[in-house]
C-alpha cells in the first residue's frame, strides 16, 4: 500500500473508532439505568470513564514513546476492544466490575487517542498532506461521526439493546487495532529514538516543552475557557432557558443542533482555505466568535430564530479552533516529545469541562439565570481577548505555520 493509502487507512480508523465510542457513551449510562435505575451510578460511570480518559494521556505518555507510537496504538486499542467486551459480555458481574472496566478503557482510549495523533503527522509528511488540511479535516469528521454515533447509538439501543450496542464499539477498536498492526507502518526516522530517561523526567518533558514556547500556553489556558463556558451552557444555561423561556423540549435540540451544524460546515469550509490564513491570527479570532457571542446573546434576548443564527455562527468559528492548535502542536512541539504534550494539551483544557457544569449550576442558583448567562459571556469575553492583546508581541514574531509540511 502506498503512503497516502497508508494515511487514510490511519485516518478511517481513527474515525470508526470516534464513531464507536460515541455509540457506547449513550449505550454504557443506558445500560446502567435500566439495571439499576439510579441517576447516580450514571453519573459515577461517566467520571469513571473520563478522569482515567484524561489522566492516562498525561502518566502513561512516557510508557507509550517507551513502548514507541505504533505498538502502543496497538495495545491500547486491542485493551480498548477487550474492556468493552468485557463489559457486554459479563453485565451481571456487579456495578463495581463496571466501574473497574469503564475506568480502564477510559484510560486505554485517552492514551490510544494521543499516540495516535502523533503517527498522523509523520504519515501525513510521507503522503505529501498538508498539516493544517489534516488537523481539520480530523475535527469536521470527527464531528461528523459524534452527531452520526449520537443517532446511531440511539438506533442500536432500540434495535440491539445497550449490550448490543457496547459490542459495536468493542468491533470498533478491534477494527482500528487490526488496521494498524497489518496496513500502517510509519517512516523509517519518522519519530527519533530517545536516550532512556527516569519517567519523572520524561514526564516533565510535555510540560517543560509547552511552557517554554511563546505561544502555545496562551492559547491552551483560551482552550481551557472555551470548554468551561462551552459546558456551563450546554449542560446548564441552555436547558434552563429553554425550559423557563420557551417551554418546549423541541427547541433544545434546535439550538445544539445549530451549533452542531454550524461546526459541521465550518470544518469543510476551513479545511479548503485553511493553509491561506495566518494561523495564530484565525485561532484567537476563532475562539472569540465561538464563545462569547452565544452566550451574550443568549442573556438578552427570547427570539429563539436569532440565538440560533448566533449560535450558528459561533459553530462555523470554533472549527478553526482545535485544528490550529493541533498543526502548531505538531509544527512547534519536537517530534519525540508529541505524545507528552499532546496529553498534558488535553488534560489542561479538558479540565474546564467538569468545573465548566458545576460553576454553571451555582451561578443559576446564586445570580439567576440571565444575570448568570451575561455574566458569563462577559467573562468569556475577556478570557478570549486578552491573550490576544498581551501576546501581540509574539504573533509578530511567531514562526509561520501555513507552509506545506516539509
Amino acid at each position: 500500500m502506498g503512503a497516502r493509502g497508508r494515511f487514510v487507512a490511519l485516518f478511517t480508523a481513527d474515525v470508526v473508532s470516534v464513531l464507536g465510542t460515541r455509540v457506547s457513551m449513550l449505550a454504557i449510562p443506558w445500560l446502567v439505568l435500566v439495571t439499576t435505575g439510579s441517576a447516580t451510578k450514571m453519573g459515577l460511570v461517566a467520571g469513571a470513564e473520563m478522569l482515567p480518559y484524561v489522566l492516562s494521556g498525561v502518566l502513561a505518555a512516557p510508557l507509550a514513546d517507551r513502548l514507541g507510537v505504533r505498538r502502543a496504538t496497538i495495545v491500547v486499542d486491542a485493551g480498548s476492544a477487550l474492556a468493552m467486551a468485557g463489559i457486554a459480555a459479563a453485565p451481571r458481574l456487579g456495578f463495581g466490575w463496571l466501574l473497574v472496566l469503564v475506568a480502564v478503557a477510559g484510560a486505554t482510549r485517552g492514551l490510544g487517542d494521543r499516540v495516535k495523533h502523533v503517527m498522523l503527522r509523520p504519515l501525513a509528511e510521507e503522503a505529501g498532506i498538508k498539516v493544517i488540511r489534516v488537523t481539520s479535516a480530523y475535527e469536521g469528521f470527527s464531528r461528523t461521526a459524534m452527531l452520526v454515533g449520537s443517532a446511531a447509538g440511539g438506533l442500536l439501543i432500540a434495535w440491539v439493546g445497550p449490550l448490543g450496542a457496547i459490542w459495536v464499539d468493542a468491533a470498533s477498536f478491534a477494527l482500528c487495532a487490526l488496521v494498524v498492526a497489518t496496513v500502517v507502518r510509519l517512516p523509517e526516522g519518522a519519530i527519533p529514538p530517545q536516550a532512556p530517561e527516569r519517567y519523572l523526567v520524561a514526564l516533565r518533558g510535555g510540560f517543560r516543552v509547552l511552557w517554554r514556547d511563546d505561544l502555545l500556553p496562551s492559547m491552551i489556558v483560551m482552550l481551557f475557557a472555551l470548554n468551561m463556558f462551552n459546558q456551563a451552557g450546554v449542560a446548564v444555561f441552555i436547558p434552563v432557558w429553554v425550559a423557563e423561556v420557551l417551554h418546549t423540549p423541541e427547541a433544545l435540540g434546535l439550538v445544539l443542533g445549530a451549533f452542531a451544524a454550524g461546526a459541521v460546515l465550518g470544518s469543510v469550509v476551513f479545511t479548503a482555505i485553511a493553509p491561506k490564513l495566518p494561523m495564530y491570527q484565525t485561532f484567537m479570532l476563532g475562539a472569540l466568535i465561538a464563545g462569547a457571542p452565544r452566550w451574550l446573546i443568549l442573556g438578552l434576548t427570547h427570539d429563539v430564530l436569532l440565538v440560533c443564527v448566533v449560535t450558528f455562527v459561533s459553530g462555523l468559528a470554533i472549527a478553526a479552533v482545535n485544528p490550529v492548535i493541533g498543526a502548531m502542536l505538531y509544527e512547534r512541539v519536537p517530534p519525540e516529545l508529541q505524545t507528552r504534550a499532546f496529553g498534558v494539551c488535553t488534560a489542561i483544557t479538558f479540565t474546564g469541562i467538569p468545573i465548566g457544569g458545576v460553576l454553571g449550576g451555582l451561578a443559576v442558583t446564586g445570580f439567576g439565570l440571565n444575570t448568570a448567562i451575561l455574566v458569563a459571556g462577559v467573562l468569556c469575553t475577556l478570557a478570549t481577548a486578552g491573550p490576544w492583546l498581551w501576546s501581540r508581541r509574539h504573533r509578530t514574531e511567531a514562526t509561520p505555520v501555513t507552509q506545506a509540511v516539509p
